[in-house]
């Protein structure tokens, strides 16, 4: 009986050593470069400088192993986030900025490389949401080059911005 105890209690925290040493990596950008040309239309295309960005963001992403890429409902989000997910053959899952890091989104992220297109405001709230702590404020409407980097490792979480200008 002790045999078949010490095993189970073996395999457990086997099992917890591994889950804890899992790697969770989220890559948070804006989208890229709008068409400003109608300022009442709140879901323009991308202009060209931003179609441009967003063959870009591809290029930065090509050595990068995505299982993920998560975009808002909007084209211009979209429209960034279809290059890099047509280069690794990955359909874009669109998310609700309202629920951002939910339990759901969570488990369904979790041990993953993860690409997620948002705003000027949802980029860094979602940042924020999963280091649990507001650490970031809204970007600057002109930035369209700010990358967000959140890692999960072992129950540690870390982030950190990089400005990747073209």
């Amino acid at each position: 009986m002790r045999k078949i105890i010490f095993l189970l209690a073996f395999t457990f925290s086997l099992l917890l050593s591994c889950s804890s040493n899992e790697n969770t990596t989220y890559y948070l950008i804006r989208h890229a470069e709008k068409d400003r040309l109608n300022a009442t239309n709140r879901n323009p295309n991308l202009n060209l400088k931003g179609k441009e960005r967003a063959e870009k963001w591809a290029a930065y992403f090509k050595n990068i192993d995505l299982d993920a890429v998560y975009s808002t409902n909007y084209t211009r989000t979209l429209q960034t986030a279809k290059p890099t997910a047509e280069s690794k053959n990955i359909q874009i899952i669109t998310y609700n900025p309202a629920k951002l890091y939910d339990s759901i989104f969570q488990q369904n992220t979790k041990g993953k490389t993860v690409l997620i297109v948002g705003h000027s405001n949802t980029t860094p709230m979602f940042a924020n949401a999963i280091l649990g702590k507001k650490k970031y404020a809204f970007m600057n409407d002109n930035d369209n080059y700010s990358l967000y980097i959140v890692s999960i490792s072992g129950g540690k979480i870390m982030s950190s911005i990089k400005k990747i200008e073209y």
